[in-house]
């Protein structure tokens, strides 16, 4: 997806450098032939010049009703416009006073038709854009209801628990979902029910979300990441309808894992704030609530969140058949911390005189 994307913006740069270069081409053909053009003279004027004996040389020009002329002792060519019809006449002066007569028949070229159109072009060009520009922005308009959660599918980089240390514990009540996952049928035929939600509790940075997309590497199913103020804008029923499509997609992929990170900025207890955003943010959690009623056994959808703050979730999160099971992910202990040492020192140059 992002490669097409790449792709039609260079396409597109390129179409707008190439659309550049050859405005400012025609320009400068434009100008000189501006700079280069006859000086204009009435056709009284030239008339009285021929008359006068000043013109030294002249070329009819047929199709569009021109004289060009030079005078006597000057290199400077002028031109005038005669009257429809009066060739015959322009023709018989020149003659009269043996003036060196040429004639050009030739038909307009290519360039002549050109900067002709070229006003019309550049019309349709810029029209042809405001309309792709004000289409893309529809577009955007109508994905406002779309989810934002990422995807990591089986080509993305695999995380799995030996990537994670120092959380033994949690990494072990982890293995339950991760085997549910992994083969379903072996639960079912138990009739054995598997937690529809697991909500990972622990202070910043002890590894929650690493845990959640082990549990989905070690199953090898597909994880959908998103933050819980991702589901909340400015405008009406777009959490709620971000909700829909989020579950949506995980259906469509189960077996998967869907994980947001922070929901206690979407769960938060209801009745706890004013103000507008604060009835979108309850609409949006009646949704998920509603959408975690709809699991079915079958559907191999877990729902993973995790949060520092549980105090402040809705309970109606927190009973069975939604969140109904709790790991706690605390700080690593001195010999998780060693551990940790070791999964980022792995592959690295360390001296054989270093401890851990």
């Amino acid at each position: 997806m992002e490669n097409k994307k790449e792709n039609k913006n260079n396409n597109r740069s390129f179409l707008l450098y190439v659309g550049l270069g050859l405005l400012i081409f025609f320009g400068v053909q434009q100008y000189n032939s501006t700079v280069n053009s006859p000086e204009s003279k009435s056709f009284t004027i030239f008339k009285n010049d021929i008359q006068s004996g000043n013109v030294s040389e002249a070329t009819i020009k047929e199709q569009s009703n021109l004289v060009e002329f030079k005078l006597n002792n000057d290199d400077t060519i002028y031109q005038t416009e005669y009257p429809e019809g009066f060739e015959g006449e322009v023709f018989q002066l020149l003659v009269d006073q043996d003036i060196i007569l040429n004639t050009d028949t030739e038909p307009a070229g290519f360039q002549d038709y050109f900067f002709a159109f070229l006003p019309w072009l550049f019309l349709a060009a810029f029209m042809f854009y405001m309309f792709s520009q004000v289409r893309s922005n529809g577009n955007q308009i109508m994905q406002f209801g779309k989810s934002k959660a990422k995807e990591l599918d089986e080509e993305s980089p695999k995380v799995t628990f030996k990537d994670v240390a120092g959380v033994e514990e949690a990494k072990e009540e982890l293995e339950e979902i991760k085997e549910f996952l992994k083969s379903p049928e072996k639960f079912n035929k138990l009739g054995a029910k598997i937690p529809k939600g697991v909500l990972l509790v622990g202070p910043p940075g002890t590894g929650k979300t690493l845990l959640a997309k082990a549990v989905a590497g070690e199953a090898g199913v597909p994880f959908f990441s998103i933050s819980g103020s991702d589901f909340v804008e400015m405008f009406v029923g777009v959490g709620a309808s971000r909700v829909r499509d989020l579950f949506k997609k995980a259906k469509e992929s189960s077996p998967a894992i869907i994980f947001i990170d922070e929901i206690d900025a979407v769960g938060r207890m209801r009745g706890a704030g004013l103000g507008g955003g604060h009835d979108e943010r309850e609409q949006t959690l009646n949704q998920l609530l509603v959408e975690m009623d709809g699991f079915e056994a079958n559907q191999g959808v877990i729902l993973m969140a995790a949060t520092n703050r549980p105090d402040v979730l809705d309970p109606a999160l927190l009973r069975p058949g939604r969140f109904d099971r709790q790991v706690i992910v605390d700080r690593p202990d001195l010999k998780g911390r060693t551990q940790i040492l070791k999964v980022h020192a792995k592959d690295k140059p360390i001296s054989k005189k270093c401890q851990f």
